[in-house]
């Protein structure tokens, strides 16, 4: 199958031209209209930080087949160097992590994008009232306690982006 593009580009609603090889006795020439080609991501972001690289493995891969773009980090304060504000949909992070603990962590991600939801994980019981402290005027409720299923990973992710 030979595709005919202009200028090396593909563009929303633009039309080629290919000849269709499984035609024997001539070339058939069919237009292949590009609408469904979106100009906009269609998955959420989903940013994942916890210190342990098998949680981070799990998590990212159950979310990929839920059809979620992941990045993962297992280290807080290569995180706090790579951030892009105003890309990530969601945060999932670990509050017990060595280097910076996860709400520390959170703190200073919320300084570079102000807007980004966040859910705590963790394997221990968080104290919500000093989260509230800290955050008065964010809706701090979405807590994940490990060991979580993937099932129940993704209901409450889905849940918080709706």
């Amino acid at each position: 199958m030979h595709k005919e593009m202009h200028n090396d580009k593909i563009a929303k609603n633009n039309k080629f031209e290919y000849t269709s090889l499984s035609n024997s006795i001539g070339s058939q020439k069919e237009a292949v209209n590009m609408t469904t080609i979106e100009e906009k991501r269609l998955s959420k972001v989903v940013l994942i930080v916890d210190d342990d690289p098998d949680m981070t493995s799990i998590f990212s891969l159950g979310l990929q087949d839920e059809g979620f773009e992941v990045y993962t980090y297992n280290d807080p304060l290569e995180v706090l160097s790579q951030f892009r504000p105003n890309f990530y949909d969601l945060l999932l992070v670990d509050i017990s992590m060595p280097k910076m603990n996860g709400i520390d962590l959170s703190r200073q991600l919320l300084e570079l994008d102000p807007n980004v939801k966040i859910c705590f994980i963790t394997a221990g019981e968080a104290n919500i009232e000093v989260l509230r402290e800290l955050y008065p005027t964010r809706d701090i409720g979405c807590f994940i306690r490990k060991p979580v299923t993937i099932d129940q990973l993704v209901r409450r992710v889905k849940a918080e982006l709706d």
